[in-house]
């Protein structure tokens, strides 16, 4: 294949399994690619069971069961059984939607170790328009279910310009849910979240009294509830460290097979990302050009390559660097040592005049014929 063999000692440890582009819920935030129509093609079951097989023979032992919306495989049961049997800690990242007791028990037999429920807002109205989809009762009924069949209660909420003023409300539902685990994951803008940036973008001041009472309200429920907050890269001065380092640490697989560095790397030109279905696990790992392409530091420009940071956040985020900047090579832009620096501030400006206007404004929900206004 394109590219040379690659002696890095690093192997993949975490497996993202995006079994289907398929969803019920149409969230304008979505991290799959905005054009994930054109990829219809889903993997069979005996090549995702391949691809675990091959995956977890050189290390990895986190596997991720994604989307879209996973429960949508109705072969989910038995790839979970698969997993378990090669010794996977295996984590069901879900919408909650179509989520049933009586499959809520038939994952557990197949051994499935941990459920991820997301949840939009703390109010029905909210949730739904955000979901694009009746789906907050359903929602909150799967939490409890999850709870009560011996799962960790793990609750995620995506938080951006239309909920962040409910932060308070949420940590409020998430203990009312009896949350384990609660993660504020501040959006980060690729997929259909780049595509909604100027309706998604909170301002520094919300985030921050946001931030704010979401770290006091951690001293409220110590011991009870752990809450982990995700800081959004346009608040911060330098970037985060891309997928532990490029091939190094995280595998993903697309519905149709095409391997990936990181799951938004599709939108990268001329990485030719593999297919598992024409090559092994270990031969993309290895000798794939997409998995080399930015390994090590040789392929950095200045200012990364004489940074004395780069071997902490290895330059930052590829994609972000091409979708802020058009050249994937560059710095990361939310660095502060990036000479392209001021195109974040440029976006900020850009998404906080979109907030001043009185005019309805259409937010692109993942299904754009649910493109709804708002004000």
């Amino acid at each position: 294949m394109a590219g040379s063999p690659n002696n890095n000692a690093h192997k993949p440890r975490w497996l993202l399994a995006e079994l289907t582009y398929a969803c019920p819920l149409q969230c304008p935030y979505c991290s799959n690619p905005v054009d994930y129509s054109q990829y219809p093609t889903e993997l069979s079951t005996e090549d995702w069971k391949r691809v675990l097989t091959e995956a977890r023979k050189m290390g990895a032992v986190q596997l991720g069961l994604s989307g879209g919306e996973p429960l949508a495989r109705t072969d989910l049961a038995e790839i979970v059984r698969h997993a378990r049997d090669l010794g996977y800690y295996s984590n069901l990242i879900t919408s909650g939607y179509g989520l049933t007791e009586e499959r809520i028990i038939e994952l557990k037999e197949a051994g499935l170790d941990h459920i991820q429920v997301s949840i939009q807002a703390s109010t029905q109205e909210l949730n739904d328009h955000i979901a694009g989809t009746k789906s907050y009762s359903h929602k909150q009924d799967v939490a409890r279910l999850v709870k009560k069949h011996g799962y960790p209660m793990v609750l995620c909420v995506v938080i951006h310009r239309q909920n962040i003023h409910q932060m308070a409300d949420i940590l409020k539902m998430a203990s009312e849910l009896g949350a384990d685990y609660l993660e504020l994951a501040n959006t980060q803008y690729y997929g259909w979240a780049h595509k909604n940036r100027d309706l998604l973008l909170p301002s520094r001041e919300q985030f921050e009294a946001a931030e704010k009472i979401a770290q006091d309200y951690k001293e409220t429920v110590k011991g009870k509830m752990k809450i982990y907050y995700v800081v959004p890269d346009y608040y911060e001065d330098r970037p985060k460290a891309c997928m532990n380092g490029w091939g190094t640490t995280f595998l993903t697989v697309a519905p149709d097979g095409v391997a990936l560095p990181c799951h938004s790397a599709r939108e990268l030109p001329g990485l030719d990302c593999p297919n598992v279905t024409d090559f092994s696990v270990d031969e993309i790992w290895n000798e794939s050009k997409a998995f080399n392409f930015f390994r090590g530091d040789e392929w950095m420009k200045e200012p990364c390559r004489s940074c004395s940071e780069k071997d902490q956040d290895f330059g930052g985020c590829r994609c972000q660097a091409y979708l802020l900047t058009g050249d994937m090579y560059n710095t990361d832009p939310v660095c502060s040592k990036s000479p392209n620096k001021h195109l974040v501030q440029e976006a900020i400006d850009q998404a906080m005049a979109s907030a001043e206007k009185t005019v309805e404004v259409p937010l692109v929900f993942r299904n754009t014929k649910n493109s709804k206004k708002i004000t």
